[in-house]
């Protein structure tokens, strides 16, 4: 049986390991596209790099699918192996992958059927407008291959197992760096090239993944219908709100891109800088939601409200110390860190002032993520959607409009970290009412049966 390793021991040393272990992915995920870039751009034509941009925006949607369903997956493995439920753990895990592949097939068959459509509305026009087609045609077909290993990585981190889940990414990164040069330069396939080496990284990781969740854990049951039929309800329940979640970023980017825009191309030219920064800089941050997630199910399915209630303030306290620390090193390095951009007027100001007060700020970003991960895994997964909507929609437009109206473009970020302050201030109010509604904590002597905790945080979390 499978231990619930979360279930004890040190919750701040749980989430210290889990989130820098996490982050790694991460920043080989964010290196990688930073050097596809670049190579693009040496090819010499501003339609491949535009492509990549109309290409990236639609391809963000058939991610946030997939994002959906990892969340789905690692939530319920770890709710299932808290409450000593290896056999429901398997069964769930099995029944996201089902999800992941039928999904995987009909959303690129409907959007390869109305591509160049769906990229014109993006505004794409002429050679950008066929280079991006070009390059999604090659790569959405293998949305099933991304959206398995998304999955079994999430499984992997339900149990515990951070190092092999990054491992499987980091591979597939440098797969991906790897290969790019010798697709794009050497085979002269340009774009497309990109986009093959793109696909080789996601089987990479596939297979990795699955290696581990297979032959480590022996994480999956045998597939049927019956099974994604059975869980159906829980993994729309998960699933549906995280997607709806992570599309609410663009839209808060949207805006910020609108409004900066009216200062002038030294504004947008600052927040593009910062747009690189902030990923880097603050990737642990962005790893914590699916770093805690994991350890806050263990202990929400074993009925350890105590326990979950103690990584939630585990989480606040190692993030207050990261950003600490990552606002200190910006600051000090502020100035080397224009100078590697050129950086001067606008541009300059702004990157000045993130490297300043509004680094400190990023604090407020980690909140929500932890209260992301409280939501999803005590039932109330709606919540985070609520949050991440009213931030990235009223919570960013409005703040920007009153500080944009004072100082200009700084306003523009100025009022974008207001607005994050706000609303993490009401995910932190909704956190304490979601754990204290999820009752007192259980010791693990109860005489419960591991389906009654599952009913009971079910039933607790109005499923």
């Amino acid at each position: 049986m499978a231990e619930a390793k979360f279930t004890h021991g040190n919750l701040m040393q749980h989430v210290a390991v889990m989130s820098f272990t996490t982050s790694m992915g991460l920043l080989t995920l964010f290196a990688v596209d930073f050097v596809d870039m670049i190579f693009i751009s040496m090819l010499g034509n501003d339609a491949l790099a535009a492509a990549v941009g109309y290409a990236g925006t639609l391809l963000f949607f058939t991610n946030a699918i997939n994002i959906g369903l990892s969340i789905a997956a690692g939530t319920l493995v770890a709710r299932s192996l808290g409450a000593d439920d290896d056999r429901s753990a398997r069964e769930h895990a099995t029944s996201v992958a089902i999800a992941a592949v039928l999904i995987g097939i009909i959303t690129p068959i409907i959007t390869l059927l109305y591509l160049e459509e769906l990229v014109g509305l993006l505004g794409a026009t002429g050679d950008a407008k066929m280079l991006a087609v070009e390059y999604i045609s090659i790569i959405i077909p293998s949305m099933a291959v991304m959206g398995l290993a998304m999955g079994a990585m999430a499984v992997l981190r339900a149990y515990g197992d951070a190092k092999r889940s990054m491992l499987a990414t980091l591979i597939g990164g440098i797969v991906n760096a790897v290969l790019d040069p010798v697709f794009i330069f050497v085979f002269d396939w340009g774009l497309s090239g990109a986009a093959y080496a793109s696909l080789a990284a996601r089987f990479t990781m596939l297979a990795v993944a699955f290696i581990a969740v297979i032959w480590r854990y022996n994480a999956y049951a045998r597939p049927s219908l019956g099974l994604i039929k059975r869980d159906a309800k829980a993994v729309l329940a998960l699933a549906g709100p995280a997607v709806l979640t992570n599309v609410a970023t663009p839209v808060g980017s949207a805006i910020m891109t609108r409004e900066i825009a009216k200062y002038g191309t030294e504004a947008v030219a600052g927040m593009a800088v910062i747009g690189r920064l902030t990923p880097v800089a603050f990737s642990v941050m962005f790893a914590l939601s699916g770093a805690i997630g994991p350890i806050i199910g263990q202990n929400a399915g074993a009925g350890l409200i105590d326990r979950v209630r103690g990584a939630f303030s585990a989480g606040l306290k190692f993030m207050g110390i990261y950003v600490l620390v990552v606002s200190a090193l910006l600051f000090v390095l502020r100035a080397p860190i224009a100078g590697m951009f050129n950086a001067q007027g606008e541009t300059l100001t702004l990157i000045y002032l993130f490297c300043g007060p509004l680094a400190l700020m990023g604090y407020f970003n980690g909140v929500v993520f932890t209260s992301n991960a409280v939501f999803n895994n005590l039932g109330h997964p709606i919540y985070s959607t609520w949050i991440n909507w009213g931030r990235h929609s009223i919570g960013t437009w409005v703040p920007i409009m009153i500080f944009s109206s004072f100082w200009g473009a700084a306003g523009v970020l100025i009022g974008q970290a207001v607005g994050g302050v706000l609303f993490a201030l009401v995910a932190y109010v909704l956190v304490q009412r979601v754990i204290a509604e999820s009752g007192p904590s259980v010791d693990s002597s109860c005489k419960f049966t591991p389906q009654q905790r599952i009913h009971m945080l079910f039933a607790r979390g109005r499923w």
